[in-house]
């Protein structure tokens, strides 16, 4: 079973692979978060200009590259020469380890051949990709180890009745809340909900909308975490996934929580 839709294990996702040591939705930060532990990763996609899926979490090059200008504006060739290692620090830009490394921002069906066997936790940035991610997830087997996540509704449409996992969209957490606050009984036509602690601001009670999903048969998954205080009482309040910057850490933490805990 694709362990991002079960509801009785504690899980740990690389948010944007090993975010914390490794330059973000590489295929080195990912390789990074695998080999530490991680049951899954995380990423996001967007679609160049000529229409090809590519991982990257920000609607620009400019914050993680040594490029500029929208992906939706850019060809796959255009994209492919900036350095995604170029900006990645962790002393306050002291040094930049992986400045002229060769890292590169990927394709969506890279990382899928990449990782074989890797639970994939993928946020769609835009609808326009929904149509080709499926493809690729189809043609390269890959359907049953993946959930799509995406706070646009077209963009999930695309997945209903392909047995690919879907997460839940706005409309869904926001029905899951009003069952938490004694309104009617949620529509449920996803199978995982991965949610912030606040929306734009104001916080969410995941804590309890963890409790409704679980009687649906739903994980909810909490991004992004990555202090091991806050992690442990999601944890211990039925959360299924944390979702970090570095999983390692959150691993670490989940060895030390008794087995006989409720999950």
């Amino acid at each position: 079973m694709n362990i991002l839709t079960k509801t009785d294990a504690r899980i740990v996702v690389g948010h944007r692979g090993n975010r914390a040591h490794a330059p973000e939705n590489t295929i080195e930060s990912f390789a990074q978060a695998i080999t530490a532990g991680a049951d899954a990763i995380e990423f996001d996609v967007h679609v160049t200009a000529d229409g090809i899926p590519v991982v990257h979490h920000d609607r620009t090059v400019t914050r993680t590259t040594d490029g500029a200008g929208e992906i939706a504006r850019l060809t796959f060739e255009e994209l492919r020469r900036f350095d995604a290692g170029a900006n990645f620090t962790k002393d306050g830009g002291e040094s930049f380890p992986y400045r002229g490394m060769g890292h590169r921002i990927p394709l969506f069906e890279e990382v899928v051949e990449a990782f074989p066997s890797t639970p994939l936790l993928i946020e769609l940035k835009t609808a326009l990709a929904a149509t080709e991610v499926r493809r690729i997830l189809e043609q390269r087997l890959a359907t049953e180890r993946v959930l799509i996540d995406s706070f646009r509704p077209e963009a999930l449409r695309v997945f209903r009745g392909s047995g690919i996992a879907t997460g839940a969209s706005r409309d869904g957490i926001a029905n899951l809340a009003r069952e938490v606050m004694g309104g009617r009984a949620a529509k449920v036509d996803f199978q995982a909900v991965c949610t912030p602690l606040s929306y734009y601001g104001v916080p969410l009670p995941v804590k309890r909308v963890a409790g409704v999903a679980k009687k649906y048969g739903v994980p909810v998954h909490v991004w992004t975490i990555n202090e091991t205080a806050v992690a442990n009482d999601l944890w211990l309040a039925g959360v299924t996934g944390i979702i970090s910057d570095d999983p390692a850490l959150m691993l670490r933490l989940r060895a030390r929580i008794p087995t006989d805990l409720p999950l």
